[in-house]
């Protein structure tokens, strides 16, 4: 009996001694009555309200949450995020606790678990580190009409795309949140996860939206598009449905859709605003331009081909960190995004982000100046880096006559018939080859049926054919993707559509913009949109390819 005692309070006492560890950091302490009263509690509010004029009356009991709203949460904690971490692995540094954990949310609807999200280390508000050293209450938005707070937005939409949609149907229902520090010791291993810090719930009133007739009716197409109009019986229902989906926000922020059929405009749509005289921004889709213009300067002998190296166009030992890899880039390691330098968008950390790349006055040096990824070897491994696009828009400029804005619109834009677009430009006011050529759907529609037409436009080879070819061409796959390929600046996978695949080259660009070009269907896509940064971009524009429009055509 005495053995089970001592144990029972050896066992209380190692608990005493765990909740009582000491801080490891001075935190901003807990300053108002409205913290000290509201302590481990998730508050509501609509909009941002500053913290010295928020009042109890301001927390939500319910909301109307739309599309377009503005839900806010403001936490009261006890301590500050780093104090928390180091409860739950008292011998690691400030340092180490933020790089290994942070904030674990859960949510819950109607008290049923839907969805918990590790927030990466990364994310918070300003200075990073001083601020999860130092607060005890913080703001973040969960919806906002104004795109602040990415991380947090970004969370949100995780939530719905992993349940929280189909949970927050028509009605009434409570919204449930639950907030625990976690930390990741070892990156095999599980998260550790700590007692709850804070919690809160309200009720969010859910209206679906409506789609008018007009919002569901396809739009007719006006004259004077440069297209003929095709005469193609499709299923008009299937598109009146897509309209349906876009007017009531299941298909978000889509901005036109246009249908190329056997070289005529089948259908032209526009939504959130936009319409024929639009210049829609595409972000990346964009970089497929500089494959367009290489292989135009290449047929005119202003460079001799896509195997000429960078050495031989320039002084690569007066740039940091010579490598002879340096010297062995290809053109056609930067078309196919598989040069050996040590750049990855996919990864905040590398030196050669394109994150890193735009607060630079110059971004050919900053990419000249990266060092060489000894893991990689040119032309060995697909990796997407958009500086590398920079070079090419570089060598491009230096090498055509009158620089690379002037060589495009007398070689590209103007035997295409496209007359209205506005390019971006890098800090040495040269032609952003990175992306956002903004341009008219229409007009996009033009540069894809281009490749379609096997570089022929209006009868004249305006592209030559073998570079057609090689573009519509799997040059190198895509790590961890299932029969996905990339090919000189232009993606390549297929799609399934009643048991048979149909494979596609398209160009693809942040927000779910997308150019597409069917292989062996007469079709040609554009998609455009407005997600950017959204997690549910390219996948709904796949969904607009695969439920809507193939049916439409196929049926």
């Amino acid at each position: 009996m005495k053995r089970i005692l001592i144990a029972i309070l050896l066992n209380m006492t190692g608990l005493m001694m765990f909740g009582q560890t000491k801080d490891l950091v001075k935190t901003d302490g807990i300053t108002t009555a409205l913290h000290k009263a509201n302590i481990g509690k998730v508050t509501f509010m609509n909009g941002n309200i500053a913290l010295d004029q928020y009042k109890e009356s301001d927390f939500l009991k319910s909301f109307p949450l739309t599309y377009q709203s503005d839900l806010n949460i403001r936490v009261f904690m006890e301590n500050s995020v780093t104090n928390y971490l180091h409860q739950l692995a008292p011998d690691f540094s400030a340092e180490q606790l933020l790089e290994k954990g942070h904030l674990q949310f859960a949510f819950y609807v109607d008290g049923k678990f839907i969805y918990k999200d590790n927030i990466s280390p990364g994310c918070w508000l300003g200075n990073v580190n001083e601020l999860k050293n130092t607060l005890t209450t913080f703001r973040i938005p969960l919806t906002s009409t104004k795109g602040e707070n990415l991380w947090a937005l970004h969370l949100w939409e995780r939530f719905q795309l992993n349940g929280g949609e189909k949970a927050l149907k028509e009605g009434d229902h409570k919204l449930k949140i639950e907030i625990r520090p976690y930390i990741k010791i070892n990156e095999n291993d599980e998260a550790k996860v700590g007692n709850l810090i804070a919690e809160g719930q309200v009720e969010l009133v859910i209206k679906t939206p409506k789609a008018s007739p007009e919002q569901i009716a396809i739009q007719p197409i006006k004259p004077e598009s440069g297209w003929e109009i095709s005469d193609f019986k499709f299923d008009k229902k299937k598109i009146e449905a897509l309209n349906s989906e876009i007017a009531t926000y299941n298909l978000k922020e889509i901005t036109s859709v246009v249908v190329i059929n056997d070289g005529k405009l089948l259908l032209e749509e526009y939504f959130n605003g936009a319409d024929r005289s639009t210049l829609h921004d595409p972000r990346s889709a964009g970089k497929s331009f500089a494959s367009t213009l290489m292989g135009i300067a290449i047929n005119d002998a202003y460079i001799k081909d896509e195997n000429q190296t960078l050495d031989q166009f320039y002084n690569l030992k007066t740039f940091q960190n010579y490598d002879i890899k340096k010297n062995q880039v290809k053109i056609k390691d930067l078309l196919t995004m598989s040069s050996a330098f040590e750049g990855s968008d996919a990864h905040s950390e590398s030196p050669g982000n394109e994150e890193n790349m735009y607060p630079t006055d110059n971004w050919v040096k900053f990419t000249l100046d990266l060092p060489m990824d000894p893991s990689k070897t040119n032309g060995g491994r697909w990796d997407y880096f958009t500086a590398g696009v920079i070079l090419l828009g570089d060598i491009l400029d230096k090498k055509v006559p009158g620089g690379l804005e002037k060589y495009a619109d007398e070689k590209l834009f103007k035997p295409l018939g496209i007359t209205n677009y506005q390019w971006q430009h890098t800090p040495q006011n040269v032609a952003n080859t990175a992306g956002s050529l903004q341009m008219r759907s229409v007009d996009y529609a033009r540069y894809a049926q281009l490749y379609k037409n096997n570089g022929i436009w209006n009868g004249k080879q305006i592209l030559p054919k073998d570079w057609v070819q090689k573009t519509l061409t799997h040059q190198i796959q895509i790590p961890e993707r299932n029969n996905e390929f990339y090919s000189y600046l232009f993606w390549n996978k297929s799609v399934e559509y009643k048991g048979k695949s149909y494979e596609i080259y398209y160009c693809a660009g942040n927000g779910g913009n997308q150019f597409i070009i069917f292989k062996d269907l007469p079709l040609v896509i554009i998609i455009t949109s407005k997600a950017y940064n959204k997690p549910y971009g390219h996948p709904q524009a796949e969904r607009i390819v695969k439920d809507f429009i193939l049916p439409a055509i196929l049926k």
